[in-house]
């Protein structure tokens, strides 16, 4: 997968990009991320990128002309490479989206800064536009980041596990379940008897049904309650009873 991505402070990327996960996608050859600062395609000396909004008002625009010089330099024409520009006034980020966006093998993403971009690179050079929450950044260099890192963990062999990604929180419409490891016993905490039975049919059911409860406890907006089976039912019931008693 080969990502580029369009900003005024590179630098920013490199630590998480050489760490971990996506340090060991890029070197097995799965992920390659082109980092090109905006600032090297400014048409004046001084390198500016940025200018008063027309009408007035507090804060600075990010100039249309560096942009899109530095999108078609790297990119070209090409119709079928998304330009995705993080932004608040994007679709919500999402684990469907990420999914979505795993799909292509060459992507874009642009981060804003200031108050924002000249409205021609949204009307006439990006495809898209995401915004990872409801909240404000300094900039979309975390945003882009974020984007990186859920979907490359969606690449096949990105992870040690085949099948890490579909078990990982939202990948099926629930927050996933409980995690132990060793010791058995912790300040007098201890593990399920059910994870040390070896019966995984059984851990996997108990798994499921533990899913189904954190995302109704902490997330029920995620919990499609018409979807769920007479016994997942009963599961949520047991526990709503306890509480109500």
């Amino acid at each position: 997968m080969k990502i580029d991505v369009f900003t005024l402070f590179p630098e920013v990327f490199h630590n998480y990009l050489n760490s971990s996960i996506l340090k060991r996608a890029s070197e097995s050859g799965l992920l390659d991320v082109g980092l090109h600062n905006i600032r090297d395609y400014a048409l004046d000396k001084h390198n500016v990128t940025d200018d008063e909004p027309y009408g007035g008002g507090g804060g600075m625009v990010m100039k249309a002309e560096p942009i899109f010089k530095a999108v078609e330099g790297v990119l070209g024409s090409n119709p079928n490479i998304p330009v995705i520009l993080l932004s608040p006034q994007g679709r919500p980020f999402s684990q469907s989206i990420a999914a979505e966006i795993s799909q292509h093998e060459h992507f874009s993403l642009v981060c804003g800064r200031y108050e924002g971009v000249d409205e021609r690179v949204r009307q006439h050079l990006v495809s898209d536009e995401i915004s990872v929450g409801d909240y404000v950044l300094t900039g979309g260099e975390l945003p882009a980041l974020l984007v990186i890192d859920a979907v490359a963990r969606l690449m096949p062999g990105a992870l040690g596990n085949p099948k890490g990604a579909e078990n990982d929180s939202f990948s099926k419409g629930l927050l996933e379940h409980p995690h132990y490891t060793r010791p058995q016993e912790f300040r007098g905490w201890e593990v399920p008897e059910i994870l040390r039975s070896g019966d995984h049919a059984r851990i996997e059911h108990w798994r499921h049904l533990q899913s189904i409860l954190r995302t109704f406890e902490r997330r029920p907006d995620l919990l499609d309650m018409e979807n769920l089976s007479k016994d997942e039912k009963d599961y949520l019931k047991s526990f709503t009873s306890k509480d109500e008693s």
